[in-house]
């Protein structure tokens, strides 16, 4: 079996002396993995980081194999990840949450654009969180628990809507709401694509995708627990919205 495709680098983890084994969210054929021979190497290893784009070969004998890899770089985006403490926090959370959340050799085409474009911003510091915010909702919605934030869920109406259910991801108005709204989540303007997108609404509506991915994505994968990449990242940019 063999094949050639591009891919993004998950993780990287050693494997005996020299060689590591590489998990790759490929464009065709979804979370990969596979052993590169002489990772450690001064050519391959400065290659192997979070985020880079790879040309890759992928050998093994029978196809459910863990097979090898051999590798070029395509693009490095480390230079424009450690330029910006909050873009290299959210740097880590996009590899660990895809490779968290993917299941294994199930292409996901739009979801790979949607990353590849996503990281291709991260010397855009300023709006760079914003597009975090988007690649999130899109995350989810490729996976399956996507919100719905046409209309409200109670009224039927698409004006004033101001809450997500934390049941159903359906969004929900004020005068849905009524005496429940304290028991939903907030929905700011920016997750309807409107206002500014400031790091402050960010952060609220990452706390919003957040109860989904906690308590709805996580539980339907097993007991693990999110990846801490990702409330490292929220941390970074709630430094980042302090300080105006």
């Amino acid at each position: 079996m063999e094949w050639r495709d591009t891919g993004i680098l998950l993780s990287t983890r050693r494997h005996g002396e020299t060689s590591a084994i590489l998990e790759v969210f490929t464009e065709t054929r979804g979370r990969h993995a596979g052993v590169v021979r002489g990772a450690t190497s001064r050519r391959i290893a400065p290659v192997l980081q979070p985020g880079a784009e790879l040309d890759l070969s992928w050998r093994a004998r029978l196809e459910d194999h863990l097979g090898s890899y051999t590798i070029e770089l395509k693009r490095s985006r480390a230079a424009a990840a450690m330029a910006d403490r909050v873009s290299l926090a959210g740097l880590n959370a996009v590899v660990t949450l895809l490779a968290f959340a993917l299941p294994e050799r199930e292409a996901a085409p739009d979801l790979y654009e949607r990353t590849r474009t996503l990281l291709d911003l991260l010397d855009r510091h300023e709006i760079w969180p914003l597009a975090y915010l988007r690649w999130e909702m899109a995350l989810l919605d490729d996976l399956g628990f996507g919100l719905d934030l046409r209309a409200c869920a109670v009224t039927g109406q698409a004006n004033a809507l101001a809450y997500v259910s934390p049941k159903t991801g359906r969004a929900v108005s004020e005068r849905g709401a009524g005496e429940w709204a304290s028991r939903l989540l907030p929905l700011p303007e920016v997750m309807l694509g409107a206002g500014p997108g400031e790091d402050a609404e960010v952060l609220t509506a990452l706390g919003t995708t957040g109860h989904f991915l906690e308590h709805h994505l996580a539980p339907s994968l097993g007991s693990r627990p999110l990846p801490s990449a990702r409330a490292q990242f929220l941390d970074r940019l709630a430094r980042r919205a302090a300080q105006g």
